[in-house]
C-alpha cells in the first residue's frame, strides 16, 4: 500500500499582527480540502504542527482543537505535534505512518503558525526556547533584548564552513538574491521583491557574516496537505504524487551536525533511490548558507562543492538541481510550525505541474529536508521525505 497526496492548500505567509492562527489555517485547510474533492466527515485523523503557540499566544493542551475551531475538520478526530521547525513535517510522518498501519483511508496534516504579537519580543523568546534551556547561558542582550541565539548559531556554522570551502558572503548573498526572485512568483510568499547581491550584501549585519535578508523573518502562515491510501484512491479516481519515504531522526550525544547526512542516508536507502534521482529540493534553509552547506549533507553533491551549486546557475529554476523554488525560509517565509508543511506542499504542487512561472521542467522526484531545534551541537530533530510524481 502507498501514501497518495490527494490535496494541497496555503493560506499567504506573511506578518499579520490582527489575523489569528485558526483564519489562516481554516483558509488552508478549505483549499487541501476543495483540491482533494473531499469533505470534512472524509477524514479519518488530522495531525496539526504548531512550534510557538504556547509562548506567542499563551494557548496550551488544546492547541490542534483550537487552531482549526473554524475550519471544516471541526470534530474530527485530531492531535498537535510540536517539534520545533519540524513540528508539521513531523505531523507528516505519523500522517504516513497512520495511513500505511491501515487504521485510515484518509488523514490530514496542518501546519499552522502566528508568531506577530503586539510585544514584538515574544517570537524571539520562543526561538531560543528550542534549545536546551537548562544549558544554555543567559539569552538577554544589551538593554535586556533577547539575542537572536538560533542566528548566531548559523553564523557560526557558516563562518566554519567558510573557513574549509572557501564559501564567501557574496555566495550567500546570491542565494537570497535567487530565492527572492523565486519568491516573487509564488502567490504566498513573504518576500516578494527580488533583491540583488548588492542589496543583501550592503543590508544592516545580524551576526557576521549574516545580514538581514539572509535570516528568515518573523512571519505567520498556515499549509495543509490531504494523504490518502492507495486504495482509496483507485476507488475514488483519485491522483497524485506518491510518498516514497517519511523518516524522522533526533540528535544523538556528540552528534556534531551529523544529523542530516545521517537521515537523508537511510532515507535514500528506505526509498530505494539514489541522490542522482533528485529532481527538485526545498531545503531549511533558516538562513542563506544553509542552501550551500545543506546539500553536501543530502549527499547530493560532494564534500566542498556546496559553492558550485549557486555560483554555476545549477540550484536556479532552471538549473540541473533547482532548490527552493518556493522561495524557501528566506523569502517564501518560516512560520515555524508551517514550514515542513509548506516544503510539501511546494513539492506536491511541483510533481503536478501547478506552479506555474516558477515551476520545474519535468520533475520526478522530489526531497524535502526539515529541521529544528539545537541540541548537541546539531539540529535537535531532522525529517527528510521524497516524494515521486
Amino acid at each position: 500500500m502507498e501514501t497518495i497526496i490527494i490535496g494541497t492548500g496555503a493560506s499567504r505567509f506573511g506578518m499579520f499582527v490582527d489575523t489569528p492562527a485558526r483564519t489562516l489555517a481554516a483558509e488552508a485547510v478549505a483549499e487541501a480540502l476543495a483540491d482533494a474533492g473531499l469533505e470534512g466527515k472524509d477524514v479519518g485523523l488530522v495531525l496539526v504542527g504548531n512550534a510557538v503557540g504556547g509562548v506567542v499566544t499563551g494557548q496550551e493542551m488544546i492547541r490542534s482543537q483550537t487552531i482549526l475551531s473554524q475550519s471544516l475538520l471541526v470534530g474530527r478526530p485530531m492531535a498537535a505535534v510540536e517539534n520545533a521547525c519540524a513540528s508539521s513535517s513531523s505531523a507528516f510522518y505519523l500522517a504516513h505512518l497512520a495511513i500505511q498501519s491501515g487504521m485510515h483511508d484518509v488523514v490530514v496534516v496542518v501546519g499552522a503558525e502566528k508568531m506577530t504579537s503586539t510585544d514584538r519580543t515574544l517570537a524571539t523568546k520562543a526561538l531560543a526556547a528550542a534549545t536546551d534551556v537548562s544549558l544554555r547561558q543567559e539569552t538577554a542582550g544589551d538593554g535586556g533584548k533577547p539575542r537572536p541565539v538560533f542566528m548566531e548559531i548559523y553564523a557560526a556554522n557558516a563562518r566554519n564552513y567558510m573557513a574549509r570551502s572557501g564559501a564567501t558572503a557574496e555566495d550567500f548573498a546570491d542565494v537570497v538574491a535567487k530565492n527572492t526572485r523565486n519568491g516573487s512568483l509564488n502567490p504566498i510568499a513573504q518576500v516578494k521583491v527580488p533583491l540583488s547581491r548588492e542589496d543583501v550584501l550592503n543590508a544592516r549585519e545580524i551576526v557576521a557574516p549574516l545580514t538581514r535578508p539572509m535570516c528568515a523573518g518573523i512571519g505567520d502562515g498556515a499549509a495543509a496537505i490531504v494523504l490518502c491510501s492507495s486504495g482509496f484512491a483507485r476507488a475514488k479516481g483519485k491522483k497524485g504524487p506518491k510518498v516514497r519515504t517519511s523518516l524522522l531522526a533526533s540528535a544523538e550525544i556528540e552528534d556534531n551536525h551529523e544529523i542530516v547526512s545521517r537521515t537523508a542516508a537511510k532515507a535514500f536507502e528506505a526509498a530505494g533511490i539514489s541522490p542522482e534521482d533528485v529532481s527538485l529540493v526545498e531545503l531549511h534553509d533558516a538562513a542563506a548558507p544553509a542552501e550551500i552547506m545543506v546539500p553536501e549533507e543530502l549527499l547530493l553533491v560532494a564534500q566542498g562543492d556546496g559553492p558550485s551549486l549557486i555560483r554555476s546557475g545549477a540550484s536556479r529554476i532552471d538549473g540541473r538541481l533547482p532548490i527552493n523554488p518556493s522561495g524557501g525560509l528566506t523569502a517564501r517565509g518560516h512560520p515555524v510550525g508551517a514550514t515542513g508543511a509548506a516544503q510539501i506542499v511546494e513539492l506536491a504542487n511541483q510533481l503536478r505541474g501547478r506552479c506555474g512561472p516558477r515551476q520545474i521542467a519535468n520533475p520526478r522526484i522530489g526531497l524535502a529536508e526539515n529541521a529544528g531545534g539545537s541540541i548537541f551541537n546539531g539540529a535537535a530533530a531532522c525529517m527528510i521525505t521524497l516524494l515521486e510524481a
